[in-house]
């Protein structure tokens, strides 16, 4: 079943178990979800797809878990606790759509791989090496966590 699918059949549950918490966040993911296929449909290429596929869902997704977090800390900063717990409700159902991230160690093994399939020498070929992770790990890992990773791999 794809991501679509899975919205519309969480959005039943919820629904059907008086759920508004999760109710209203799965709307926002779909009407997220919306813009990015129209976003899609304006590309200027004459094979573009007409709606996101999985994987640029999957990139929306991620997106809109980063903006929580930083709106969490925000937040907290502010003392606005009330606020953090909500954002933090909204990143636990946006969660269940993303396949499980990679733990530490594993992505440090990513890494290590990465680095000595692609031959990088040094920080030049972090680029290629961020493009390899992305091939082969996809969504389950967050670039933003492996580009420290991967500098300090190859800067020694």
């Amino acid at each position: 079943m794809g991501l679509r699918e899975q919205f519309t059949e969480a959005m039943k549950a919820s629904m059907k178990a008086g759920d508004a918490a999760t109710t209203s966040t799965i709307r926002m993911i779909i009407a997220k979800l919306k813009d990015t296929d129209i976003a899609t449909r304006d590309l200027p290429k004459a094979d573009a797809p007409r709606e996101a596929d999985d994987d640029a869902i999957q990139a929306m997704l991620r997106g809109m878990i980063k903006s929580r977090r930083d709106s969490v800390g925000l937040y907290r900063q502010g003392g606005r606790e009330d606020l953090a717990a909500k954002e933090e409700a909204e990143i636990a159902v946006i969660s269940r759509f993303l396949p499980p991230e990679l733990d530490e160690a594993a992505m440090r093994a990513a890494v290590a791989a990465a680095v000595a399939e692609t031959g990088a020498a040094g920080p030049k070929d972090m680029g290629k090496v961020m493009g390899a992770l992305k091939a082969k790990h996809g969504a389950a890992l967050d670039l933003g966590k492996a580009g420290p990773l991967v500098k300090a791999a190859l800067t020694g």
